[in-house]
């Protein structure tokens, strides 16, 4: 994101191992303000389809931390396959316990209420297809897939666009943007 000119500090373009002072220095992304409060790293991501969510690959083959500063060592909250596209988060927050993490990406349990597959409806059709919108409540290993299949149908594109109260909106596909400090709250608060 540097190299391609998409961080500025204080109005500037940022450059590779640049130091800046919290609460001092003003820092975008994207032309979006960076709340510098916390320590910890929360990035959202649009992964697009033939991307690893791993943070490397012995057959070479893309990740989604490639293309991220070598200071920056986030982690991939939850996961979705290789062919899959959609919001990803990514943290240096080793807070959570990686099953409350696995919690996170299977859905949740948020005052008393369970999060579950309510709502299975057709969106559009057409001789060959349909675009069929899905809420989930587990997540496990290529669920959907999986589930289609069973009923002898085939997945062609597969995208997730919510998690929580968090939507992947405007965001380019393969381009990444800082959580904010809500976002971060509300995250921590519905994983505790």
């Amino acid at each position: 994101m540097i190299d391609a000119g998409e961080v500025a500090v204080n109005g500037e373009p940022a450059r590779r191992g640049q130091q800046v002072t919290p609460g001092v220095d003003q820092v975008r992304i994207q032309g979006r303000l960076v709340e510098l409060a916390a320590e910890r790293a929360y990035l959202m991501m649009n992964k697009p389809t033939g991307v690893l969510t791993s943070v490397g690959d012995r057959r070479g083959r893309p990740t989604v931390t490639d293309d991220l500063p070598t200071e920056l060592r986030l982690f991939p909250v939850g996961r979705l396959d290789f062919q899959s596209r959609g919001l990803l988060l990514l943290t240096d927050d080793g807070e959570p316990e990686p099953a409350t993490l696995r919690r996170l990406a299977r859905g949740l349990v948020i005052a008393g209420e369970r999060f579950e597959p309510i709502d299975a409806r057709v969106l559009s059709t057409d001789a060959k297809t349909a675009r069929i919108a899905m809420v989930l409540h587990e997540g496990r290993k290529r669920e959907i897939r999986r589930l289609w299949q069973a009923l002898g149908y085939r997945v062609l594109d597969l995208q997730r666009v919510r998690i929580d109260g968090l939507h992947l909106g405007t965001l380019k596909e393969g381009k990444r943007r800082p959580l904010t400090a809500a976002e971060v709250a509300r995250l921590k608060a519905a994983v505790s």
